[in-house]
């Protein structure tokens, strides 16, 4: 069953079940994933990729709408944007460790000579890519700036 099939597929257990805050997520996102298919004219599957990114994109909203609600001191936004952020988790892969990005990082490095903090462009595209839905950007260019300021 590919990812968009169990989306909608939970979609049709939720309803059922008058999960009202799980069937107003997977709605979002079922929008956003025939927003997707229709893009360019047609309609078209969309690869488990495909999916897996708009579904961190949407991931990564809800994180930034938490930080951004607990700094503005409203903490009933920061609990429902929390509870809409773990319904979305669950269809994401699980996520690299710190060790995991900094081996791959390490192996990024040495195979394309970056030495300074300068080059970061040079490392964070193939570490991105390895990664990719694993990780937020964010931790990795800090583990990458971290990796070259040591040189």
């Amino acid at each position: 069953m590919s990812l968009e099939d169990r989306l909608v597929a939970d979609l049709r257990t939720a309803m059922k079940n008058r999960d009202e805050l799980s069937t107003r997520v997977l709605r979002m996102l079922k929008s956003q994933l025939m927003l997707e298919k229709t893009r360019e004219g047609g309609s078209r599957e969309l690869s488990d990729e495909v999916v897996t990114g708009i579904v961190a994109g949407y991931a990564k909203k809800l994180a930034d709408a938490v930080e951004q609600f607990g700094k503005g001191g409203r903490q009933d936004l920061v609990e429902s944007h929390q509870a809409e952020l773990g319904i979305v988790r669950r269809y994401l892969p699980e996520q690299a460790g710190e060790e995991e990005i900094k081996q791959v990082i390490e192996e990024v490095v040495a195979a394309s000579g970056a030495s300074s903090p300068a080059e970061m462009g040079k490392v964070m595209g193939p570490v991105m890519a390895r990664l990719k839905g694993r990780c937020e950007g964010s931790l990795v260019s800090r583990l990458v700036r971290e990796r070259l300021q040591q040189g």
